[in-house]
């Protein structure tokens, strides 16, 4: 049976050309993605894309089906959004988070969202920036928490708060002082996410951190979890806005200057929330956020 994920899984790889960059929009990992794909092609009888050293492009038929594909989403989300407006146990807040926004601030965002529009419902789910605005963008969150700067897609966009951050270093003496600048933090890489996750978040970082540190190199993990492990074992340096990131054979220190704040924003579709329209209500997210 045709199902509305073959047809964001058509999408998508239409619109990203790699399948690797696909499930990451999808909000899925490459093997289910290319499973689905192979399902949707068996069920409409068509080849839709040509294969080849990880792109792939449009055959014919995928070139015609593929606005169909794009009205068939649309009509479904009018159709999820007539449904919530009609729900009389009140809208539903979908509310997605960047992996890198604090515990502490993801929800006082989902408490205030809860707050500010009377009657709704709150669910929360949390991946990548590039995953999110996606997903805002077809109608499957209401809202997002994402790094900036990202591309928006023509999304709306409330302010970009600052979060600062704080380095976790081991305990082995290498540094002294409760603030350190980076140019001191030499010998061991700074951990980092996939730069797939927030291409241009992700380059901006790195950019500062060779402006500041030039010297010492950068190691990719999955999270902060793998981060902080990695600097409890003395191979990595962990750049944080958690203030409740710790563990035993690490040290916290503040940065001088704050060269790395995380950069994040709130970001909707106004044409699909229309009850996000009011000024004062994403006021109110973006101050829960910052605070």
């Amino acid at each position: 049976m045709l199902t509305e994920r073959h047809l964001q899984i058509f999408v998508a790889l239409a619109e990203e050309q790699h399948f690797g960059d696909a499930a990451r929009v999808v909000g899925i990992t490459q093997p289910p993605l290319s499973q689905g794909l192979r399902r949707l092609e068996a069920l409409i009888g068509a080849k839709l894309f040509e294969r080849g050293a990880g792109r792939v492009e449009l055959t014919p038929a995928g070139v015609a089906l593929l606005p169909y594909a794009r009205r068939a989403l649309t009509s479904l989300e009018d159709f999820h959004q007539a449904a919530v407006a009609r729900d009389p146990e009140g809208p539903e807040i979908r509310l997605g988070l960047a992996p890198e926004v604090p515990p502490s601030a993801g929800a006082a965002v989902a408490k205030a969202a809860g707050e500010v529009i009377p009657g709704s419902r709150v669910t929360v789910v949390s991946a990548p920036t590039t995953a999110l605005v996606n997903q805002v963008t077809t109608g499957r969150l209401t809202l997002a928490v994402v790094q900036h700067p990202t591309v928006l897609d023509g999304l709306e966009a409330g302010p970009v708060s600052l979060l600062p951050t704080w380095v976790l270093v081991p305990t082995d003496g290498r540094v002294a002082g409760d603030v350190v600048a980076l140019r001191e933090l030499q010998g061991l890489p700074v951990a980092v996410r996939s730069r797939g996750e927030a291409p241009a978040a992700r380059d901006l970082f790195l950019d500062t951190l060779a402006l500041h540190r030039p010297d010492g190199g950068t190691v990719v993990v999955t999270d902060e979890r793998a981060g902080l492990a990695m600097a409890a074992a003395g191979q990595a340096i962990v750049v944080t806005a958690d203030p409740s990131l710790n563990a035993p054979g690490v040290r916290r220190h503040q940065l001088a200057g704050d060269p790395l704040p995380l950069r994040l924003r709130l970001v909707w579709s106004r044409t699909r929330t229309p009850f996000l329209r009011p000024n004062d209500v994403i006021d109110r997210l973006t101050e829960a956020l910052a605070s």
